[in-house]
């Protein structure tokens, strides 16, 4: 029976821009955010620094629990690679440690292939994962959503 893994994931905002990872696979360019899977008797902080660094070659400020997003793989458009995937995916609202700046790690994913800052406003131009964000990021830059906004998403790509 496959296992729930928790994953830690950073929300980087600068000058109205998303940090992200930027990936390639045969339908295109997509992005996610920087962060990966939790190791065994590894905090979520801990785990969030540890793959920052190796995605963006980067330290982070982690910040307050921003969004919680479930992903049951077999309710999605890619059921057929990752049915079996059930991660749920903890995304904090990070900075970047001042004075630096990131760039591609030494361990990257699969189909990583650079990093991309997206401009807040042309996120739904992008394939961006999980594409919720889009909307949720757009709305709070423009200042119509509070810290009191539910953080779980659900179970949503």
């Amino acid at each position: 029976m496959p296992l729930i893994r928790n994953s830690a994931k950073a929300i980087i905002l600068q000058n109205g821009q998303l940090l992200t990872i930027k990936n390639r696979d045969p339908l295109g360019n997509f992005y996610i955010l920087p962060g990966g899977g939790q190791e065994h008797y590894e905090t979520l902080h801990k785990a969030l620094r540890r793959e920052c660094k190796e995605e963006i070659e980067v330290e982070i400020v982690i910040g307050r629990l921003q969004f919680v997003r479930e992903y049951i793989g077999a309710h999605h458009e890619f059921s057929e690679y990752d049915g079996e995937v059930h991660q749920i995916e903890f995304m904090f609202r990070c900075a970047l440690e001042e004075g630096h700046s990131p760039f591609n790690g030494t361990m990257l994913d699969t189909y990583q292939i650079g990093i991309c800052w997206l401009p807040i406003a042309q996120l739904d131009r992008n394939r961006l994962y999980p594409a919720v964000l889009k909307e949720l990021l757009k709305t709070e830059c423009s200042g119509e959503i509070d810290s009191h906004t539910q953080i779980y998403l659900g179970d949503v790509n």
